[in-house]
Protein backbone atom coordinates (compact mmCIF):
# COMPACT_ATOMS: atom_id res chain seq x y z
CA UNK A 1 0.00 0.00 0.00
CA UNK A 2 1.30 3.49 -0.90
CA UNK A 3 2.37 5.51 2.14
CA UNK A 4 1.57 8.85 0.49
CA UNK A 5 -1.80 9.77 -0.98
CA UNK A 6 -2.02 12.11 -3.99
CA UNK A 7 -4.96 14.12 -5.27
CA UNK A 8 -4.45 12.78 -8.77
CA UNK A 9 -5.20 9.23 -7.58
CA UNK A 10 -8.73 10.43 -6.84
CA UNK A 11 -9.28 12.31 -10.09
CA UNK A 12 -7.76 15.77 -9.61
CA UNK A 13 -6.52 17.35 -12.84
CA UNK A 14 -4.55 20.27 -11.43
CA UNK A 15 -5.13 22.31 -14.59
CA UNK A 16 -6.35 25.43 -12.76
CA UNK A 17 -9.76 25.30 -14.46
CA UNK A 18 -11.45 22.03 -13.49
CA UNK A 19 -13.05 21.93 -10.04
CA UNK A 20 -10.79 19.59 -8.05
CA UNK A 21 -12.50 19.97 -4.67
CA UNK A 22 -14.31 16.59 -4.80
CA UNK A 23 -11.09 14.76 -5.59
CA UNK A 24 -9.17 16.57 -2.86
CA UNK A 25 -11.90 15.77 -0.33
CA UNK A 26 -11.87 12.08 -1.30
CA UNK A 27 -8.08 11.90 -1.05
CA UNK A 28 -8.08 13.23 2.50
CA UNK A 29 -10.96 10.96 3.53
CA UNK A 30 -8.89 7.99 2.35
CA UNK A 31 -5.74 9.26 4.10
CA UNK A 32 -7.57 10.02 7.35
CA UNK A 33 -9.07 6.52 7.52
CA UNK A 34 -5.65 4.90 7.10
CA UNK A 35 -3.34 7.35 8.84
CA UNK A 36 -1.50 8.21 5.61
CA UNK A 37 0.29 11.36 4.55
CA UNK A 38 -0.98 13.48 1.64
CA UNK A 39 1.18 15.15 -1.00
CA UNK A 40 0.02 17.37 -3.85
CA UNK A 41 1.71 17.61 -7.26
CA UNK A 42 4.36 20.37 -7.20
CA UNK A 43 3.45 21.72 -10.69
CA UNK A 44 -0.33 21.53 -10.28
CA UNK A 45 -2.82 24.37 -9.94
CA UNK A 46 -5.95 23.11 -8.19
CA UNK A 47 -9.22 25.00 -8.60
CA UNK A 48 -11.30 24.69 -5.43
CA UNK A 49 -14.68 25.52 -6.93
CA UNK A 50 -17.81 27.21 -5.61
CA UNK A 51 -19.36 24.38 -3.59
CA UNK A 52 -19.91 24.36 0.18
CA UNK A 53 -17.68 21.31 0.68
CA UNK A 54 -15.19 21.22 3.57
CA UNK A 55 -12.12 18.99 3.25
CA UNK A 56 -11.17 17.35 6.56
CA UNK A 57 -7.41 17.15 7.13
CA UNK A 58 -6.26 14.84 9.93
CA UNK A 59 -2.83 13.68 8.69
CA UNK A 60 0.40 15.38 7.61
CA UNK A 61 -0.08 17.21 4.32
CA UNK A 62 2.61 18.54 1.98
CA UNK A 63 1.34 21.11 -0.51
CA UNK A 64 4.94 22.07 -1.45
CA UNK A 65 4.86 24.43 -4.48
CA UNK A 66 1.34 23.53 -5.63
CA UNK A 67 -1.05 26.39 -6.36
CA UNK A 68 -4.68 26.62 -5.30
CA UNK A 69 -7.28 29.01 -6.73
CA UNK A 70 -10.26 30.10 -4.58
CA UNK A 71 -12.71 32.08 -6.71
CA UNK A 72 -15.14 33.93 -4.41
CA UNK A 73 -17.05 35.75 -7.15
CA UNK A 74 -19.79 33.09 -7.03
CA UNK A 75 -20.11 30.56 -4.17
CA UNK A 76 -22.79 28.35 -2.60
CA UNK A 77 -22.04 29.31 1.02
CA UNK A 78 -19.55 32.05 1.85
CA UNK A 79 -19.51 31.03 5.52
CA UNK A 80 -18.19 27.51 4.82
CA UNK A 81 -14.49 26.69 5.21
CA UNK A 82 -12.70 24.91 2.37
CA UNK A 83 -10.31 22.99 4.64
CA UNK A 84 -10.55 22.06 8.32
CA UNK A 85 -7.54 20.65 10.17
CA UNK A 86 -9.17 18.46 12.80
CA UNK A 87 -8.47 15.69 15.29
CA UNK A 88 -9.75 12.12 15.02
CA UNK A 89 -9.51 11.44 18.76
CA UNK A 90 -12.67 10.40 20.59
CA UNK A 91 -14.21 13.02 22.85
CA UNK A 92 -13.68 12.93 26.60
CA UNK A 93 -15.94 13.92 29.47
CA UNK A 94 -14.43 16.18 32.12
CA UNK A 95 -16.79 16.81 35.08
CA UNK A 96 -15.93 20.36 36.14
CA UNK A 97 -18.76 22.38 37.69
CA UNK A 98 -16.89 25.39 39.10
CA UNK A 99 -13.57 27.19 38.74
CA UNK A 100 -11.79 30.11 40.35
CA UNK A 101 -9.49 32.70 38.90
CA UNK A 102 -5.87 31.49 38.52
CA UNK A 103 -6.78 28.02 39.73
CA UNK A 104 -3.77 25.80 39.02
CA UNK A 105 -5.20 22.34 39.71
CA UNK A 106 -8.56 20.56 39.36
CA UNK A 107 -9.65 17.24 40.93
CA UNK A 108 -10.03 15.57 37.52
CA UNK A 109 -7.64 13.18 35.76
CA UNK A 110 -8.36 12.92 32.02
CA UNK A 111 -6.98 9.98 30.02
CA UNK A 112 -5.18 12.45 27.75
CA UNK A 113 -4.20 16.09 27.96
CA UNK A 114 -7.29 18.03 26.92
CA UNK A 115 -8.17 21.45 25.60
CA UNK A 116 -11.07 22.79 27.69
CA UNK A 117 -13.35 25.77 27.03
CA UNK A 118 -15.92 26.84 29.62
CA UNK A 119 -18.82 29.34 29.58
CA UNK A 120 -21.12 31.03 32.04
CA UNK A 121 -24.01 32.45 30.03
CA UNK A 122 -25.35 34.27 33.08
CA UNK A 123 -22.48 36.77 33.14
CA UNK A 124 -21.62 39.22 30.34
CA UNK A 125 -18.09 40.46 29.65
CA UNK A 126 -16.51 42.69 26.98
CA UNK A 127 -19.51 44.99 26.70
CA UNK A 128 -18.25 47.00 23.79
CA UNK A 129 -18.43 50.77 23.61
CA UNK A 130 -18.44 53.01 20.55
CA UNK A 131 -19.60 52.68 16.96
CA UNK A 132 -19.59 48.87 17.18
CA UNK A 133 -21.29 48.83 20.58
CA UNK A 134 -22.93 45.63 21.83
CA UNK A 135 -24.26 43.86 24.94
CA UNK A 136 -21.09 41.86 25.47
CA UNK A 137 -20.48 38.12 25.32
CA UNK A 138 -20.92 35.30 27.86
CA UNK A 139 -18.04 34.90 30.30
CA UNK A 140 -15.60 32.34 28.94
CA UNK A 141 -12.20 30.78 29.45
CA UNK A 142 -9.98 28.24 27.73
CA UNK A 143 -7.07 26.21 29.09
CA UNK A 144 -5.18 22.95 28.75
CA UNK A 145 -5.99 20.33 31.37
CA UNK A 146 -3.06 17.96 31.82
CA UNK A 147 -3.41 14.30 32.78
CA UNK A 148 -2.22 15.12 36.31
CA UNK A 149 -5.02 17.67 36.75
CA UNK A 150 -2.83 20.75 36.33
CA UNK A 151 -4.11 23.76 34.40
CA UNK A 152 -2.08 25.52 31.69
CA UNK A 153 -3.44 28.90 30.65
CA UNK A 154 -4.40 31.12 33.56
CA UNK A 155 -8.14 31.11 34.27
CA UNK A 156 -9.37 34.70 34.05
CA UNK A 157 -12.68 34.60 35.92
CA UNK A 158 -14.50 32.92 38.79
CA UNK A 159 -17.13 30.32 37.83
CA UNK A 160 -19.73 29.45 40.43
CA UNK A 161 -21.75 28.14 37.51
CA UNK A 162 -20.56 26.60 34.24
CA UNK A 163 -23.35 26.52 31.67
CA UNK A 164 -21.27 24.95 28.88
CA UNK A 165 -18.03 22.99 28.70
CA UNK A 166 -16.17 21.87 25.56
CA UNK A 167 -13.47 19.20 25.91
CA UNK A 168 -11.15 18.27 23.04
CA UNK A 169 -8.32 15.76 23.60
CA UNK A 170 -4.88 17.02 22.54
CA UNK A 171 -3.07 14.83 20.00
CA UNK A 172 0.33 13.70 21.28
CA UNK A 173 2.05 14.21 17.92
CA UNK A 174 2.28 17.35 15.81
CA UNK A 175 0.37 17.51 12.53
CA UNK A 176 2.35 19.37 9.86
CA UNK A 177 0.74 21.33 7.05
CA UNK A 178 3.52 22.43 4.68
CA UNK A 179 3.70 24.71 1.67
CA UNK A 180 0.96 25.65 -0.77
CA UNK A 181 0.42 28.88 -2.70
CA UNK A 182 -3.21 29.98 -2.36
CA UNK A 183 -4.84 32.80 -4.31
CA UNK A 184 -8.26 34.16 -3.32
CA UNK A 185 -10.24 36.04 -5.95
CA UNK A 186 -12.02 38.36 -3.51
CA UNK A 187 -15.76 38.68 -3.07
CA UNK A 188 -17.64 41.78 -4.19
CA UNK A 189 -20.64 41.30 -1.90
CA UNK A 190 -22.92 44.32 -1.37
CA UNK A 191 -24.56 44.92 2.00
CA UNK A 192 -25.08 48.44 3.29
CA UNK A 193 -25.63 47.68 6.97
CA UNK A 194 -23.77 45.33 9.30
CA UNK A 195 -21.06 42.75 8.75
CA UNK A 196 -21.29 39.52 6.78
CA UNK A 197 -18.04 37.69 7.38
CA UNK A 198 -16.68 35.27 4.81
CA UNK A 199 -14.77 32.07 5.50
CA UNK A 200 -13.63 30.18 2.35
CA UNK A 201 -10.51 29.46 4.32
CA UNK A 202 -8.40 26.96 6.24
CA UNK A 203 -9.87 26.42 9.70
CA UNK A 204 -7.72 24.79 12.39
CA UNK A 205 -9.37 23.09 15.37
CA UNK A 206 -6.75 20.38 16.05
CA UNK A 207 -4.37 21.04 18.92
CA UNK A 208 -0.67 20.51 18.30
CA UNK A 209 -0.61 21.68 14.67
CA UNK A 210 2.11 23.51 12.73
CA UNK A 211 1.53 25.34 9.44
CA UNK A 212 4.82 26.01 7.67
CA UNK A 213 5.65 27.85 4.46
CA UNK A 214 2.08 28.54 3.34
CA UNK A 215 1.49 31.56 1.07
CA UNK A 216 -1.79 33.42 0.59
CA UNK A 217 -2.49 36.14 -1.98
CA UNK A 218 -5.65 38.21 -2.50
CA UNK A 219 -6.59 39.52 -5.96
CA UNK A 220 -9.65 41.00 -7.65
CA UNK A 221 -10.79 43.38 -4.90
CA UNK A 222 -13.32 45.91 -6.22
CA UNK A 223 -15.01 49.06 -4.89
CA UNK A 224 -17.34 46.90 -2.76
CA UNK A 225 -16.85 43.78 -0.68
CA UNK A 226 -17.33 42.21 2.72
CA UNK A 227 -14.76 41.11 5.26
CA UNK A 228 -13.03 37.77 5.79
CA UNK A 229 -12.73 36.14 9.20
CA UNK A 230 -9.22 34.91 8.42
CA UNK A 231 -7.68 32.73 5.74
CA UNK A 232 -5.93 30.86 8.52
CA UNK A 233 -8.69 30.74 11.14
CA UNK A 234 -7.68 29.00 14.38
CA UNK A 235 -10.35 28.14 16.95
CA UNK A 236 -10.69 26.28 20.26
CA UNK A 237 -7.42 24.39 20.36
CA UNK A 238 -3.92 24.58 21.86
CA UNK A 239 -0.27 24.62 20.84
CA UNK A 240 -0.51 26.08 17.34
CA UNK A 241 2.51 27.32 15.38
CA UNK A 242 2.47 29.32 12.15
CA UNK A 243 6.00 29.27 10.74
CA UNK A 244 7.43 31.10 7.72
CA UNK A 245 4.00 31.84 6.25
CA UNK A 246 3.29 34.72 3.85
CA UNK A 247 -0.06 36.50 4.24
CA UNK A 248 -1.84 39.44 2.62
CA UNK A 249 -3.59 42.58 3.79
CA UNK A 250 -7.15 43.16 2.60
CA UNK A 251 -8.77 46.31 1.27
CA UNK A 252 -10.76 48.28 3.85
CA UNK A 253 -14.50 48.62 3.23
CA UNK A 254 -17.18 50.57 5.08
CA UNK A 255 -20.56 49.64 6.54
CA UNK A 256 -23.13 51.02 8.99
CA UNK A 257 -22.32 49.80 12.50
CA UNK A 258 -24.54 49.02 15.47
CA UNK A 259 -24.57 52.69 16.53
CA UNK A 260 -26.08 53.66 13.16
CA UNK A 261 -22.93 55.38 11.88
CA UNK A 262 -20.35 54.44 9.23
CA UNK A 263 -17.52 52.17 10.43
CA UNK A 264 -14.62 50.41 8.78
CA UNK A 265 -14.96 46.65 8.39
CA UNK A 266 -12.16 44.54 9.80
CA UNK A 267 -11.05 41.82 7.41
CA UNK A 268 -8.21 39.49 8.39
CA UNK A 269 -5.83 36.99 6.89
CA UNK A 270 -4.93 35.57 10.32
CA UNK A 271 -7.50 35.03 13.06
CA UNK A 272 -7.51 33.11 16.35
CA UNK A 273 -10.32 32.52 18.86
CA UNK A 274 -9.93 30.77 22.21
CA UNK A 275 -6.45 29.39 21.56
CA UNK A 276 -3.93 28.40 24.24
CA UNK A 277 -0.27 28.84 23.24
CA UNK A 278 -0.27 30.53 19.83
CA UNK A 279 3.10 31.09 18.13
CA UNK A 280 3.90 32.96 14.94
CA UNK A 281 7.52 32.53 13.85
CA UNK A 282 8.99 34.11 10.72
CA UNK A 283 5.59 35.10 9.27
CA UNK A 284 5.61 37.96 6.82
CA UNK A 285 3.63 40.19 4.48
CA UNK A 286 4.25 43.10 2.10
CA UNK A 287 3.27 46.77 2.39
CA UNK A 288 2.95 46.93 6.16
CA UNK A 289 2.64 50.75 6.04
CA UNK A 290 -0.23 50.81 3.52
CA UNK A 291 -3.23 52.27 5.36
CA UNK A 292 -5.64 51.27 2.60
CA UNK A 293 -5.18 47.68 3.85
CA UNK A 294 -6.77 46.48 7.09
CA UNK A 295 -4.48 45.18 9.85
CA UNK A 296 -3.67 41.57 9.08
CA UNK A 297 -4.28 39.76 12.39
CA UNK A 298 -6.79 39.64 15.23
CA UNK A 299 -7.37 37.36 18.22
CA UNK A 300 -10.00 36.88 20.93
CA UNK A 301 -9.90 35.07 24.31
CA UNK A 302 -6.40 33.65 23.80
CA UNK A 303 -3.75 32.56 26.31
CA UNK A 304 -0.01 33.04 25.70
CA UNK A 305 0.79 34.61 22.33
CA UNK A 306 4.28 34.83 20.82
CA UNK A 307 5.34 36.71 17.68
CA UNK A 308 8.98 36.07 16.79
CA UNK A 309 10.87 37.35 13.73
CA UNK A 310 7.62 38.41 12.06
CA UNK A 311 6.85 41.35 9.73
CA UNK A 312 3.13 42.16 9.91
CA UNK A 313 0.94 45.25 9.65
CA UNK A 314 -0.79 44.59 12.98
CA UNK A 315 -1.11 42.34 15.99
CA UNK A 316 -4.38 42.81 17.86
CA UNK A 317 -6.08 41.17 20.82
CA UNK A 318 -9.73 42.25 20.68
CA UNK A 319 -11.41 40.52 23.60
CA UNK A 320 -8.45 39.67 25.70
CA UNK A 321 -5.21 37.78 25.93
CA UNK A 322 -3.84 36.56 29.24
CA UNK A 323 -0.61 35.03 30.45
CA UNK A 324 2.17 36.24 28.14
CA UNK A 325 1.89 38.48 25.08
CA UNK A 326 5.36 38.68 23.53
CA UNK A 327 6.58 40.57 20.45
CA UNK A 328 10.22 39.63 19.84
CA UNK A 329 12.57 40.49 16.95
CA UNK A 330 9.56 41.59 14.90
CA UNK A 331 8.29 44.56 12.89
CA UNK A 332 4.70 45.79 13.17
CA UNK A 333 3.33 48.29 10.65
CA UNK A 334 0.77 51.07 10.47
CA UNK A 335 -1.93 49.38 12.60
CA UNK A 336 0.58 48.53 15.31
CA UNK A 337 0.25 46.56 18.52
CA UNK A 338 -3.16 46.43 20.20
CA UNK A 339 -3.82 44.87 23.58
CA UNK A 340 -6.57 44.07 26.06
CA UNK A 341 -6.08 41.59 28.87
CA UNK A 342 -3.81 40.72 31.75
CA UNK A 343 -0.39 39.27 32.43
CA UNK A 344 2.94 40.31 30.92
CA UNK A 345 3.16 42.26 27.67
CA UNK A 346 6.72 42.30 26.34
CA UNK A 347 8.11 44.13 23.28
CA UNK A 348 11.73 43.18 22.70
CA UNK A 349 14.24 43.82 19.90
CA UNK A 350 11.43 45.04 17.65
CA UNK A 351 10.42 47.96 15.41
CA UNK A 352 6.90 49.38 15.54
CA UNK A 353 5.18 51.98 13.33
CA UNK A 354 1.81 52.42 15.06
CA UNK A 355 0.49 55.78 16.23
CA UNK A 356 1.04 54.44 19.75
CA UNK A 357 3.65 51.84 20.56
CA UNK A 358 0.99 49.97 22.55
CA UNK A 359 -2.67 50.80 21.96
CA UNK A 360 -4.97 49.63 24.77
CA UNK A 361 -8.29 49.33 22.97
CA UNK A 362 -10.74 51.97 24.16
CA UNK A 363 -13.80 50.06 22.91
CA UNK A 364 -13.02 47.41 25.55
CA UNK A 365 -11.96 49.75 28.35
CA UNK A 366 -8.21 50.13 27.68
CA UNK A 367 -7.50 47.54 30.34
CA UNK A 368 -4.20 45.75 30.89
CA UNK A 369 -3.99 44.14 34.32
CA UNK A 370 -0.30 43.45 34.74
CA UNK A 371 3.08 44.57 33.48
CA UNK A 372 4.34 46.10 30.25
CA UNK A 373 8.04 45.84 29.36
CA UNK A 374 9.75 47.44 26.35
CA UNK A 375 13.37 46.52 25.65
CA UNK A 376 15.91 47.32 22.96
CA UNK A 377 13.30 48.49 20.45
CA UNK A 378 12.54 51.27 17.98
CA UNK A 379 9.29 53.16 17.51
CA UNK A 380 8.42 55.38 14.55
CA UNK A 381 5.11 57.01 15.59
CA UNK A 382 2.39 57.15 12.91
CA UNK A 383 4.78 55.68 10.31
CA UNK A 384 6.90 58.83 10.57
CA UNK A 385 4.12 61.36 9.91
CA UNK A 386 3.86 64.45 12.15
CA UNK A 387 1.89 63.68 15.31
CA UNK A 388 1.86 63.98 19.09
CA UNK A 389 3.28 60.60 20.15
CA UNK A 390 1.80 58.63 23.06
CA UNK A 391 3.76 55.52 23.94
CA UNK A 392 0.71 53.84 25.52
CA UNK A 393 -2.70 54.97 24.27
CA UNK A 394 -5.75 54.52 26.52
CA UNK A 395 -9.32 55.86 26.42
CA UNK A 396 -11.65 55.23 29.37
CA UNK A 397 -13.46 58.00 31.26
CA UNK A 398 -14.87 55.58 33.87
CA UNK A 399 -18.47 56.05 32.75
CA UNK A 400 -19.09 52.72 30.97
CA UNK A 401 -19.45 49.23 32.42
CA UNK A 402 -17.39 46.89 30.23
CA UNK A 403 -18.29 43.90 32.37
CA UNK A 404 -15.07 43.96 34.40
CA UNK A 405 -12.86 46.39 36.32
CA UNK A 406 -10.39 48.22 34.08
CA UNK A 407 -6.71 48.82 34.79
CA UNK A 408 -3.81 50.65 33.29
CA UNK A 409 -0.65 48.52 33.52
CA UNK A 410 0.42 48.34 37.16
CA UNK A 411 4.02 48.85 36.06
CA UNK A 412 5.79 49.84 32.87
CA UNK A 413 9.52 49.31 32.33
CA UNK A 414 11.41 50.81 29.40
CA UNK A 415 15.04 50.11 28.59
CA UNK A 416 16.87 50.94 25.36
CA UNK A 417 13.99 52.42 23.40
CA UNK A 418 14.60 54.84 20.52
CA UNK A 419 11.65 57.03 19.45
CA UNK A 420 11.98 58.53 15.98
CA UNK A 421 9.96 61.72 16.52
CA UNK A 422 11.93 63.92 14.12
CA UNK A 423 8.70 64.71 12.23
CA UNK A 424 6.38 66.33 14.74
CA UNK A 425 3.59 68.85 15.09
CA UNK A 426 4.14 72.58 15.57
CA UNK A 427 4.84 73.55 19.16
CA UNK A 428 5.98 70.02 19.98
CA UNK A 429 7.33 69.68 23.52
CA UNK A 430 8.07 65.96 23.53
CA UNK A 431 6.37 62.58 23.60
CA UNK A 432 4.09 61.34 26.37
CA UNK A 433 4.35 57.94 28.02
CA UNK A 434 0.54 57.78 28.38
CA UNK A 435 -2.31 59.49 26.57
CA UNK A 436 -5.10 61.17 28.52
CA UNK A 437 -7.70 58.41 29.19
CA UNK A 438 -10.39 61.09 29.71
CA UNK A 439 -9.93 62.58 26.28
CA UNK A 440 -8.95 61.81 22.71
CA UNK A 441 -5.48 60.28 22.40
CA UNK A 442 -5.03 62.13 19.10
CA UNK A 443 -5.22 65.49 20.86
CA UNK A 444 -2.94 67.03 23.44
CA UNK A 445 -5.83 68.37 25.50
CA UNK A 446 -7.31 67.51 28.86
CA UNK A 447 -11.08 67.36 28.97
CA UNK A 448 -12.95 68.12 32.19
CA UNK A 449 -13.35 64.83 34.10
CA UNK A 450 -16.87 63.52 34.80
CA UNK A 451 -18.11 64.41 38.31
CA UNK A 452 -18.46 60.72 39.24
CA UNK A 453 -16.72 57.65 37.83
CA UNK A 454 -18.65 54.47 38.66
CA UNK A 455 -16.19 52.38 36.62
CA UNK A 456 -12.96 54.29 37.15
CA UNK A 457 -9.80 53.14 35.40
CA UNK A 458 -7.16 52.05 37.92
CA UNK A 459 -3.96 54.07 37.43
CA UNK A 460 -0.47 52.89 36.59
CA UNK A 461 1.63 52.84 39.78
CA UNK A 462 5.21 52.99 38.54
CA UNK A 463 7.17 53.60 35.34
CA UNK A 464 10.82 52.56 35.33
CA UNK A 465 12.91 54.33 32.70
CA UNK A 466 16.21 52.97 31.54
CA UNK A 467 17.65 54.35 28.31
CA UNK A 468 14.92 56.16 26.36
CA UNK A 469 16.21 58.39 23.55
CA UNK A 470 14.34 60.52 21.03
CA UNK A 471 15.31 61.83 17.60
CA UNK A 472 13.99 65.26 18.60
CA UNK A 473 16.18 65.30 21.70
CA UNK A 474 13.14 66.21 23.79
CA UNK A 475 12.49 64.56 27.12
CA UNK A 476 9.54 62.20 27.58
CA UNK A 477 6.62 63.39 29.70
CA UNK A 478 4.25 61.23 31.69
CA UNK A 479 0.76 62.26 30.54
CA UNK A 480 -1.45 65.30 29.92
CA UNK A 481 -3.80 63.81 32.54
CA UNK A 482 -3.44 65.53 35.93
CA UNK A 483 -4.72 62.60 37.98
CA UNK A 484 -2.24 60.25 36.37
CA UNK A 485 0.58 62.62 37.23
CA UNK A 486 -0.54 62.45 40.86
CA UNK A 487 -0.70 58.66 41.09
CA UNK A 488 2.15 57.40 38.88
CA UNK A 489 5.73 57.38 40.08
CA UNK A 490 8.62 57.46 37.63
CA UNK A 491 11.95 55.89 38.54
CA UNK A 492 14.92 56.76 36.37
CA UNK A 493 17.48 53.99 36.48
CA UNK A 494 21.15 54.85 36.55
CA UNK A 495 20.77 57.69 38.99
CA UNK A 496 17.96 56.05 41.05
CA UNK A 497 16.12 59.34 40.92
CA UNK A 498 12.36 59.73 41.21
CA UNK A 499 10.83 62.13 38.72
CA UNK A 500 7.53 63.21 37.23
CA UNK A 501 9.20 63.82 33.85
Amino acid sequence: MAQVVTYEEFGATGDGVTDDLDAICAAHEHANARGLRVRSHPQATYHLGRRALTVKIATDTDWNTSRFTIDDTDVEDHKASIFEVCSLLDAESVPIDRLRRDQAQVPVRPRRDCYVAVRNDRVRRYIRRGLNQNRGVPQRDCFVLRQNGSVEGAIDWNYETITEIIVRPVDATTLFLRGGVFTTVANSMKQETGYNYWARNIRITRSNTEVAGLTHYVVGETAVGHPYRGFLDIAQCADITLRDCFVSGHKTYMTIGSAGKPVSMGTYDLHANEVVNLRLVGCRMNHILDRTRWGVMATNFCKNILLEECVLSRMDSHMGVSGSYIIRRSTLGHAGLNAIGRGTLLVENSTLYGRALVSLRGDYGSTWEGEVAIRNSRWIPACGEPCQPYLIAAVNDGMHDFGYPCYLPSSVSIDRLFVDDRNHIDGYEGMYLFSDPDGDPARDTELPPPPERPHALAPCRVVTLGRLTTASGKRARLSPNEQMRKHTRIIEEGNAKSSDC
